[in-house]
Protein backbone atom coordinates (compact mmCIF):
# COMPACT_ATOMS: atom_id res chain seq x y z
CA UNK A 1 0.00 0.00 0.00
CA UNK A 2 1.44 3.69 -0.89
CA UNK A 3 2.65 5.46 2.08
CA UNK A 4 3.38 8.70 0.57
CA UNK A 5 0.94 10.40 2.84
CA UNK A 6 1.27 8.86 5.71
CA UNK A 7 5.18 9.49 5.36
CA UNK A 8 4.74 13.35 4.93
CA UNK A 9 2.38 13.29 8.10
CA UNK A 10 5.21 11.43 9.92
CA UNK A 11 8.09 13.74 8.64
CA UNK A 12 5.99 17.24 9.01
CA UNK A 13 5.54 16.11 12.98
CA UNK A 14 9.17 15.35 13.05
CA UNK A 15 9.86 19.05 12.97
CA UNK A 16 7.60 19.97 16.27
CA UNK A 17 10.28 17.87 18.19
CA UNK A 18 12.26 20.29 20.56
CA UNK A 19 15.62 21.06 19.18
CA UNK A 20 18.44 18.99 21.06
CA UNK A 21 20.46 21.97 22.58
CA UNK A 22 16.77 23.21 24.31
CA UNK A 23 15.76 19.91 25.24
CA UNK A 24 18.94 19.47 27.15
CA UNK A 25 18.56 22.38 29.19
CA UNK A 26 15.19 21.35 30.46
CA UNK A 27 14.80 20.57 34.30
CA UNK A 28 11.92 19.55 34.20
CA UNK A 29 9.91 17.15 31.26
CA UNK A 30 8.35 19.35 28.86
CA UNK A 31 5.85 16.64 27.60
CA UNK A 32 3.33 17.76 30.18
CA UNK A 33 -0.83 17.01 30.34
CA UNK A 34 -2.11 18.68 33.88
CA UNK A 35 -4.73 16.10 34.41
CA UNK A 36 -7.25 18.47 35.38
CA UNK A 37 -7.38 20.07 31.92
CA UNK A 38 -8.90 16.63 31.03
CA UNK A 39 -11.35 16.33 33.51
CA UNK A 40 -15.28 16.46 32.43
CA UNK A 41 -17.80 18.80 34.13
CA UNK A 42 -21.32 17.01 35.50
CA UNK A 43 -23.03 18.80 32.31
CA UNK A 44 -20.73 18.02 29.04
CA UNK A 45 -21.65 20.56 26.55
CA UNK A 46 -22.52 18.69 23.54
CA UNK A 47 -20.34 19.46 20.44
CA UNK A 48 -20.24 18.53 16.53
CA UNK A 49 -18.15 15.70 17.66
CA UNK A 50 -20.51 14.14 20.50
CA UNK A 51 -23.44 14.71 17.88
CA UNK A 52 -21.58 12.83 15.31
CA UNK A 53 -21.21 9.88 17.70
CA UNK A 54 -25.00 10.00 18.98
CA UNK A 55 -26.02 9.95 15.76
CA UNK A 56 -24.25 6.00 14.98
CA UNK A 57 -25.13 5.19 18.87
CA UNK A 58 -27.86 2.47 19.36
CA UNK A 59 -29.91 2.67 22.71
CA UNK A 60 -27.83 0.27 25.17
CA UNK A 61 -24.92 0.57 23.46
CA UNK A 62 -20.82 1.46 23.69
CA UNK A 63 -18.14 3.45 22.79
CA UNK A 64 -14.61 3.49 23.26
CA UNK A 65 -13.04 6.50 23.89
CA UNK A 66 -9.08 5.99 22.48
CA UNK A 67 -6.98 8.80 24.60
CA UNK A 68 -9.69 9.32 26.61
CA UNK A 69 -8.52 11.67 29.50
CA UNK A 70 -11.35 11.71 31.78
CA UNK A 71 -13.98 10.69 29.13
CA UNK A 72 -15.01 14.09 27.22
CA UNK A 73 -15.71 12.29 23.79
CA UNK A 74 -17.37 9.55 26.53
CA UNK A 75 -19.79 10.97 28.79
CA UNK A 76 -21.57 13.63 26.38
CA UNK A 77 -23.05 9.82 24.86
CA UNK A 78 -24.03 8.37 27.94
CA UNK A 79 -27.08 7.87 27.39
CA UNK A 80 -28.23 6.19 25.10
CA UNK A 81 -24.59 4.47 25.18
CA UNK A 82 -24.23 2.74 28.74
CA UNK A 83 -20.65 1.27 28.16
CA UNK A 84 -17.80 2.99 27.79
CA UNK A 85 -14.36 1.86 27.43
CA UNK A 86 -11.43 4.15 28.00
CA UNK A 87 -7.76 3.59 26.62
CA UNK A 88 -4.77 6.20 27.74
CA UNK A 89 -1.43 5.69 28.84
CA UNK A 90 -1.56 7.88 32.13
CA UNK A 91 -3.34 5.87 34.68
CA UNK A 92 -4.01 9.15 36.26
CA UNK A 93 -6.17 9.96 33.53
CA UNK A 94 -7.81 6.61 33.62
CA UNK A 95 -8.35 6.85 37.13
CA UNK A 96 -10.95 10.15 36.62
CA UNK A 97 -12.26 8.19 33.29
CA UNK A 98 -13.17 5.50 36.06
CA UNK A 99 -14.75 7.76 39.03
CA UNK A 100 -16.59 9.56 36.01
CA UNK A 101 -18.44 6.52 35.11
CA UNK A 102 -18.94 5.69 38.31
CA UNK A 103 -20.91 9.00 39.10
CA UNK A 104 -22.84 8.57 35.96
CA UNK A 105 -23.70 5.01 37.16
CA UNK A 106 -22.55 4.00 33.56
CA UNK A 107 -20.66 0.70 33.46
CA UNK A 108 -17.22 0.92 31.84
CA UNK A 109 -13.83 -0.81 31.34
CA UNK A 110 -10.38 0.85 31.09
CA UNK A 111 -6.85 -0.16 29.46
CA UNK A 112 -3.42 1.60 29.77
CA UNK A 113 -1.06 1.93 26.91
CA UNK A 114 -0.46 3.41 23.59
CA UNK A 115 -2.59 3.21 20.53
CA UNK A 116 -2.44 0.65 19.01
CA UNK A 117 -0.35 -1.15 20.85
CA UNK A 118 -2.62 -2.86 23.41
CA UNK A 119 -5.72 -2.94 20.71
CA UNK A 120 -5.62 -6.22 20.84
CA UNK A 121 -6.25 -6.41 24.49
CA UNK A 122 -9.35 -4.15 23.86
CA UNK A 123 -12.93 -5.40 22.53
CA UNK A 124 -15.06 -3.38 20.17
CA UNK A 125 -17.47 -0.76 20.29
CA UNK A 126 -20.91 0.75 18.47
CA UNK A 127 -18.91 3.91 18.14
CA UNK A 128 -14.66 4.48 18.41
CA UNK A 129 -13.75 8.15 19.50
CA UNK A 130 -10.61 9.73 19.57
CA UNK A 131 -10.21 13.34 20.54
CA UNK A 132 -7.41 15.60 20.47
CA UNK A 133 -4.82 12.75 19.57
CA UNK A 134 -3.82 12.35 16.26
CA UNK A 135 -1.28 14.85 16.64
CA UNK A 136 0.57 13.18 18.40
CA UNK A 137 0.64 9.89 16.74
CA UNK A 138 3.56 9.56 14.05
CA UNK A 139 2.86 6.19 12.33
CA UNK A 140 -0.50 7.40 11.67
CA UNK A 141 -1.37 4.76 9.73
CA UNK A 142 -1.56 1.39 11.91
CA UNK A 143 -3.55 3.89 14.62
CA UNK A 144 -6.92 4.82 12.27
CA UNK A 145 -6.62 1.52 11.35
CA UNK A 146 -6.81 -0.15 14.42
CA UNK A 147 -9.64 2.40 15.25
CA UNK A 148 -11.55 1.24 12.33
CA UNK A 149 -11.01 -1.91 12.85
CA UNK A 150 -12.71 -1.56 16.62
CA UNK A 151 -15.73 0.48 15.54
CA UNK A 152 -18.73 -1.61 14.68
CA UNK A 153 -20.52 1.29 13.41
CA UNK A 154 -18.98 4.87 13.24
CA UNK A 155 -14.98 6.22 14.18
CA UNK A 156 -15.23 10.57 15.28
CA UNK A 157 -12.32 11.86 15.36
CA UNK A 158 -11.92 15.39 16.52
CA UNK A 159 -8.59 17.61 16.12
CA UNK A 160 -8.07 21.02 15.81
CA UNK A 161 -7.47 22.41 12.17
CA UNK A 162 -3.76 23.09 13.18
CA UNK A 163 -1.05 21.80 15.37
CA UNK A 164 -2.23 22.27 19.18
CA UNK A 165 1.51 23.68 19.71
CA UNK A 166 0.84 26.33 17.44
CA UNK A 167 -1.00 28.38 20.51
CA UNK A 168 2.77 28.06 21.66
CA UNK A 169 4.61 29.48 18.62
CA UNK A 170 5.07 33.58 19.65
CA UNK A 171 6.76 31.98 23.27
CA UNK A 172 9.00 29.78 21.35
CA UNK A 173 9.77 32.79 19.25
CA UNK A 174 9.96 35.22 21.68
CA UNK A 175 11.94 33.15 24.41
CA UNK A 176 14.28 31.33 22.31
CA UNK A 177 14.22 32.62 18.73
CA UNK A 178 12.78 29.42 17.48
CA UNK A 179 10.38 29.44 14.35
CA UNK A 180 7.88 26.98 15.29
CA UNK A 181 6.46 24.49 11.81
CA UNK A 182 3.02 24.95 10.39
CA UNK A 183 2.20 21.30 8.95
CA UNK A 184 0.72 19.08 9.62
CA UNK A 185 -2.70 20.52 9.26
CA UNK A 186 -6.52 17.91 9.60
CA UNK A 187 -5.72 18.58 5.55
CA UNK A 188 -2.88 16.43 5.33
CA UNK A 189 -4.81 14.25 7.83
CA UNK A 190 -7.66 14.10 5.40
CA UNK A 191 -4.87 12.90 2.62
CA UNK A 192 -4.00 10.12 4.54
CA UNK A 193 -7.58 9.40 5.20
CA UNK A 194 -7.96 8.89 1.24
CA UNK A 195 -4.71 7.30 0.73
CA UNK A 196 -5.80 4.13 3.36
CA UNK A 197 -9.27 3.88 1.11
CA UNK A 198 -11.22 5.43 3.71
CA UNK A 199 -14.27 8.12 2.68
CA UNK A 200 -14.45 10.62 5.67
CA UNK A 201 -16.92 13.40 6.34
CA UNK A 202 -15.44 16.30 8.03
CA UNK A 203 -16.98 19.95 9.98
CA UNK A 204 -15.23 22.77 11.08
CA UNK A 205 -16.61 24.53 13.87
CA UNK A 206 -15.36 26.76 16.64
CA UNK A 207 -13.78 25.37 19.71
CA UNK A 208 -12.57 26.19 23.22
CA UNK A 209 -9.03 25.23 24.13
CA UNK A 210 -8.11 23.83 27.39
CA UNK A 211 -6.13 26.27 28.97
CA UNK A 212 -4.93 27.14 32.98
CA UNK A 213 -6.97 29.92 33.65
CA UNK A 214 -4.79 31.03 36.62
CA UNK A 215 -2.30 33.82 35.40
CA UNK A 216 0.14 31.82 37.29
CA UNK A 217 -0.63 28.31 36.79
CA UNK A 218 -0.37 29.14 33.23
CA UNK A 219 2.93 30.75 33.24
CA UNK A 220 4.05 27.66 35.19
CA UNK A 221 3.64 25.01 32.76
CA UNK A 222 4.53 26.97 30.03
CA UNK A 223 7.35 27.74 31.83
CA UNK A 224 8.31 23.77 31.35
CA UNK A 225 6.70 23.62 28.23
CA UNK A 226 9.09 26.09 26.92
CA UNK A 227 12.39 23.94 28.78
CA UNK A 228 12.80 27.34 30.93
CA UNK A 229 14.43 27.12 34.55
CA UNK A 230 12.28 27.98 37.68
CA UNK A 231 14.10 31.41 38.38
CA UNK A 232 12.54 32.66 34.67
CA UNK A 233 8.73 31.72 35.66
CA UNK A 234 8.64 35.52 36.24
CA UNK A 235 9.36 36.71 32.65
CA UNK A 236 6.83 33.67 31.17
CA UNK A 237 3.60 35.33 33.44
CA UNK A 238 4.58 38.80 32.18
CA UNK A 239 4.81 37.54 28.29
CA UNK A 240 1.34 36.16 29.34
CA UNK A 241 -0.02 39.18 30.35
CA UNK A 242 0.67 40.83 27.52
CA UNK A 243 0.07 37.79 25.31
CA UNK A 244 -2.12 35.46 26.73
CA UNK A 245 -2.77 32.34 24.86
CA UNK A 246 -5.97 32.15 23.05
CA UNK A 247 -9.20 30.65 24.42
CA UNK A 248 -11.07 29.42 21.04
CA UNK A 249 -9.21 27.59 17.98
CA UNK A 250 -11.04 25.96 15.15
CA UNK A 251 -11.70 22.41 15.26
CA UNK A 252 -12.61 19.76 12.80
CA UNK A 253 -15.09 16.39 13.53
CA UNK A 254 -14.20 14.13 10.86
CA UNK A 255 -16.23 10.65 10.83
CA UNK A 256 -16.69 7.76 8.80
CA UNK A 257 -19.28 4.81 8.97
CA UNK A 258 -18.40 1.23 8.86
Amino acid sequence: MATAQQDKWEQALLQWAIPKEILEQAQENPWIHPPALYDVPEKVEITPSHWRALEAMPEGGSLLDVGCGGGMAAFAVTPPASHVIGVDHQSEMLEMFSANAKSRRVSCEVYEGFWPDIAGKVPLADVVATHHVVYNVAHVGPFIRALDSHARKRVVIEMPTQHPLSSMSKAWKYFWKLDRPLAPTFEDFMSVLEELGIKAEAEIWDGQLGVERDLDEAAKYMRIRLCLPPQRESEVREFLAYSPTPVARDLVTIWWDK
